[in-house]
């Protein structure tokens, strides 16, 4: 048992009780909480991490219908697949995710594998969703620490490790390990999701409303909103952009696809650099394209609007110009597409709002 004072008081079965019998009683209905597919749960959590509940659910049934096997995953076209992820964002979630799903067809015929080495061997599984696919799907009495259950953990158990730090986790799985209803892992591990989703939030708990107040050492000292421990990340870095939308003589647009690693690859996007501080951002995008792309371009004096994109370590300050090109040159990685089609291709949110508002010039 982990050396949590907290921990050896509580009444783990009176605990497992009040928590599972909330979850019963109050669980929302979410798609993915329909199923018992390994497959499907896996993708759910993949779509659920660092996204919020009411944006994934579009996604997920969206999702479900273009690929709702593991082979059809496995399958796909990467273009189409990453069309159907366009705007949750962290983009190397699908990319790992359709990966390994190739590896579960051609190593696993296709089953998502139960034994828990195995599955966390796959490409871009870690102990969160191995623990919540294992024991969601398969009904093993897996730990699966997030966010939401280090915050519902520390102040029921009052642990002030820092949360921040990854070695921290292993605290919290450990108190799960010891918490956990054996007789029902999925309920369990998805009851304390939704306690810290619904009742026991970052900044405002409902302690009146929860469950397991009786269990909570936090409340019963006072010390609810100071916990969980966790430190501030460096600010944010800034970073200004200039992106140029360039229009050829029959109409169609120059877009480009990102490199195959990094922020945001394989999207397309629209032609961009970074601005220096003090630079001309027409005549650096042009120097830019004669350089870069063989191409000599028009750009319209002024800037048709700028946006701001905010990433979790930095921020995109775009300025954002159109112009023309007389000369079609094509490269590796890039396109001159139809106006009407732009949209069938996979943008960043970013580069989707630049179409938005170049597009709304026109009508």
């Amino acid at each position: 048992m982990p050396e949590n004072s907290a921990l050896q008081n509580i009444n783990t079965k009176k605990f497992q009780q009040d928590l599972v019998g909330w979850y019963e009683a109050e669980k929302r209905d979410l798609p993915w909480r329909r199923e018992r597919d390994p497959y499907k749960i896996w993708v759910s959590e993949i779509m659920l991490q660092q996204t919020r509940v009411d944006t994934v659910i579009p996604y997920f049934n969206r999702f479900m219908e273009q690929f709702p096997t593991v082979e059809s995953l496995a399958s796909a076209d990467e273009d189409a697949v990453m069309k159907a992820w366009e705007g949750l964002g962290y983009y190397s979630r699908v990319r790992n995710l359709q990966s390994a799903v190739k590896e579960v067809a051609e190593r696993y015929g296709g089953t998502v594998p139960s034994d828990r080495n195995e599955f966390l061997s796959l490409k871009g599984v870690g102990p969160y969703t191995g623990g919540a696919v294992l024991s969601i799907a398969y009904g093993l009495p897996e730990p699966a620490v997030d966010g939401n259950v280090m915050r519902v953990l520390s102040r029921i158990l009052t642990i002030w490790d820092d949360i921040a730090k990854p070695s921290t986790r292993k605290v919290f799985e450990e108190a799960v390990r010891h918490l956990i209803y054996k007789e029902d892992p999925s309920s369990f591990n998805q009851a304390l999701m939704e306690l810290g989703a619904m009742i026991c939030t970052p900044s405002s708990p409902s302690c009146l409303l929860c469950p397991v107040q009786n269990h909570c050492q936090a409340f019963e000292e006072g010390v609810q909103r100071e916990l969980p421990v966790k430190t501030r990340k460096k600010s944010d870095k800034k970073v200004r952009i200039g992106a140029l939308v360039l229009q050829a003589p029959d109409g169609t647009v120059l877009i480009e696809k990102r490199p195959e690693s990094g922020l945001l690859a394989k999207l397309w996007q629209f032609p961009n650099m970074e601005l220096p501080v003090g630079i001309n951002p027409r005549g650096a995008l042009a120097s830019y394209m004669e350089t870069e792309y063989g191409m000599t371009v028009q750009i319209n004096p002024e800037k048709v609007t700028d946006i701001t994109h905010v990433f979790t370590h930095l921020t995109w300050e775009i300025d954002v110009y159109v112009g023309t090109v007389d000369v079609k040159v094509q490269k590796d990685r890039t396109a001159f597409v139809p106006a009407h089609e732009i949209e069938t291709y996979a943008f960043p949110v970013s580069h989707q709002k630049i179409w938005k508002h170049v597009k709304g010039m026109d009508q």
